[in-house]
């Protein structure tokens, strides 16, 4: 499983890596530290990762399987 942020659409409201800090990491303005590219999804965090893709109250995340 990868994931993506949008940078457009991220406005830093952290969701993400409250629920998925060992794939999401916040950068010094509290938006998420990687956008625009994909970031692999350790084993074992997919299900705290699917939790935070769906919180994102932007919809800025995507998954795909990989």
């Amino acid at each position: 499983m990868k994931v993506t942020v949008d940078g457009s659409l991220c406005t830093g409201h952290g969701r993400c890596y409250s629920l998925a800090p060992d794939v999401f990491e916040p950068d010094d303005e509290g938006y998420s530290m990687q956008r625009d590219v994909p970031i692999p999804v350790p084993p074992g965090q997919e299900e705290l990762t699917s939790r935070a893709v769906h919180a994102c109250p932007e919809g800025a995340i995507t998954a795909t399987e990989s």
